[in-house]
This record gives structure tokens, sequence and C-alpha cells, in this order.
């Protein structure tokens, strides 16, 4: 009998598992939030994962279910454990990815170093603390929140009154968090993969380049990465993946500061944007891994296959047509390249695909795989 692994959410990373499920002999089952979503080859179910019960029905024909996003309602969650069903990584652990304000606690707690926080319900709260970091600060929604949407610089506490409004709306449940804003020489980011029993994989650690908060570009390793700093973000991606019982993917994104030192920004507890690279560029994608270790299998080897892969997203715009007609210009002037379709509708901002060059030199690698994406952007 095959092994069967539930995915809730029929996103592209849905999508990427599909491959290595194949080559595995796993069955791929998805439950997609809508008809014809990006990973519509393994779509088996389209319904409401807020809908406990619907979400059960679904799990109980699989082995174990994971995620493609951190949406489902925690109590759905409890549901599906309380009823027996394997759930990776954990209801203990994703709330530390649903939540920013429980993320911050849980990683102060641990003494792991992240930019000054505080949890703020009022204008007055935020005012206080802008006033003890020169007026200026990052807000963030404490849940929700993804590529560059939950998330403004803040240098007066009324910009910041419609999220308070949206609170008190809500009876006045939960809190916007506040961060100092860092002065960073670059972001990176560390991934790792853990499985039930403990084993853990680390990959290169990688540099992100960023565009009002959306990831644009991921070069591994990152350049001129000291041993220092790499040894510091596996430990990092080790020592949450263990202390917060995580299973499958781990992204820790972090910010290198000009003295040398890494603080954590985010956590992501999936396979992430910062990793796609490693579905041409290391001997194990995260994809495999995450399957692997959701399932308790032996890991793969992480390493690079090339001293250098830049992976370089692909954002909708305002052209029509799909992607495919761009194909053939781009394929023939860089035959090198690989790339890989989302199969989602463009629209202005929205991730729709990504390219991925390797070889011996950065530069060259570098170009071929923006001027690859080039071909495919407005």
């Amino acid at each position: 009998m095959k092994a069967s692994v539930g995915v809730i959410g029929g996103g592209q990373l849905a999508r990427m598992l599909i491959p290595p499920a194949v080559a595995l002999g796993i069955d791929l089952r998805v439950f997609a939030e809508v008809p014809h979503s990006a990973a519509g080859l393994a779509v088996t179910h389209v319904g409401n994962y807020c809908d406990p019960a619907e979400v059960l029905d679904f799990a109980q024909a699989v082995d174990v279910v994971t995620f493609d996003h951190e949406h489902v309602p925690p109590s759905v969650l409890s549901r599906l454990v309380d009823s027996g069903v394997p759930v990776r990584p954990g209801p203990h652990a994703l709330r530390f990815a649903h939540d920013k304000i429980a993320m911050r606690e849980a990683l102060s707690d641990l003494g792991v170093a992240v930019p000054e926080w505080r949890a703020v319900s009022t204008v007055d709260e935020l005012a206080d603390f802008l006033a003890g970091h020169n007026g200026r600060a990052m807000l963030k929604t404490a849940r929700g929140g993804y590529d560059g949407r939950g998330v403004r610089v803040v240098t007066d506490p009324h910009d910041a009154a419609d999220w308070f409004a949206s609170l008190e709306n809500h009876s006045g449940e939960g809190a916007l968090l506040v961060e100092e804003l860092i002065l960073f020489r670059r972001e990176l980011a560390q991934l790792a993969v853990r499985r039930p029993s403990g084993d853990i994989a680390i990959w290169p650690v990688v540099e992100t380049i960023q565009h009002a908060g959306v990831c644009v570009e991921v070069i591994a390793p990152a350049p001129g990465v000291t041993g220092v700093v790499s040894g510091a973000a596996a430990d990092i991606a080790t020592e949450l993946a263990t202390r917060l019982d995580v299973v499958g993917v781990l992204a820790v994104e972090l910010f290198e500061t000009d003295d040398g030192r890494l603080l954590v920004n985010e956590l992501a507890m999936r396979p992430h944007n910062c990793g796609h690279w490693t579905i041409d560029g290391s001997t194990s994608s995260q994809f495999e891994q995450h399957l692997r270790a959701v399932l308790d299998w032996p890991l793969g080897a992480s390493g690079s296959r090339d001293p250098w892969s830049v992976m370089v997203n692909i954002f909708g715009g305002s052209a029509t047509g799909p992607l495919v007609d761009r194909y053939p210009r781009a394929l023939a002037a860089h035959p090198l390249v690989k790339m890989h379709n989302y199969g989602k509708s463009p629209r202005p901002g929205r991730k729709v695909g990504h390219v991925t060059a390797v070889g011996d030199d950065l530069d060259e690698v570098a170009y071929q795989a923006r001027a690859a994406a080039a071909f495919f952007q407005d």
C-alpha cells in the first residue's frame, strides 16, 4: 500500500510537492480552497479549511496531514489531533507561525536574538514605543500577513489608526506587533528540516533580496558568508526546530547586522520561497525533504550540486496571456535556466513562477537567472 500525505492548501507549494511525491511513490492528496488551484493535478477535495468536519473527513483518508500555508485555524488542527490524525507540524508548533506575537514571546523565552519588540493595542502604547525608538518602528499584524502585507513602517502613532480600529471591531481582542527598525547589512535565510525521530538536515544559508517586503531573488549560498555566520545560522535553525518541535521544513528569516550579529525576523513551518532553489540546486529539494520528514522517513543529503544557485521570482503584471506564450524566446536564449510555472492567472504583485540558474561563476549564474526572468516580466 502506498504512503499517503494530505496537504491542506492548493497553492504553488502544494504544486511543487507533486514531482517528489510521484518519484517516491507517495499518494499525494490536496485539500484546495478553490477549483482550478495551482496544485490542481493532486486536488482530491475543494472546500473550506475552516470547517472542522470537512477537514477531518479529508484527513481520515491519509496517513499524515501537512500544509501549504499557515492559515488553518487552531481549533481545526486540535480537532484533527483529538481524532488521532497525525498533523505535521503539529498545532503546538504551528501556533508560532500563526501568531507573530506568540512567535516573538517564544523566541525571547528561548534567548534567541530578535529585534526589540512589544505587543500594542492602542495608539498610546504605540506612541510610547516610538518615543523610545527615535520615532520610527516596524508595525505588523499578528496574524495573516505575507509578501509585504500586514507590515508597515510607522513614524506617527496615528499611521496605524485603521489597524487599531480593526482590533476594536473585533471586540478589542488581539494586538499588533511593533518592533525596532533594524539597520541591517542584508537579509539571510536558513532552511532546515526535521523528522519526528529528531534527525535534522540543514541547507546552506542563503541571501534573500527583498523589494517592498517581498522576496524577489535568492542566492545560494549567501555570498561572502563567513563560517562563523553560517554556523550561527545553522545553530539557530537547529535549536528552533528542536525546541519548538517542528516536523517538516522550517525557514528562519534573519537580519545580518553590520557587526555580524544575526537577528531572527520571521519563521515559516513549511516549504518556503527561500528554498525554491533547492529543486534544481540541491541533492534533495525542500519539497522532497518535507515529504520524507512528515512521513518520518530518512532524510536525504542537503548539500549543493553546484557552487552557486540563483533563484528569481516571476510576478504577474498588466500583460495578458499565459506564461507559456513567452517560453520560446526565454528558453531559447537561456537553455541552462530551469523554469517553474505555478499555473496561476497573473495579476500585479502575484508570484506566478520562478527561474533558477546554477553554475560555477556567480556573476554568470545571476545574469542568466535575471535575464531569463525578465522575459516574463512586463
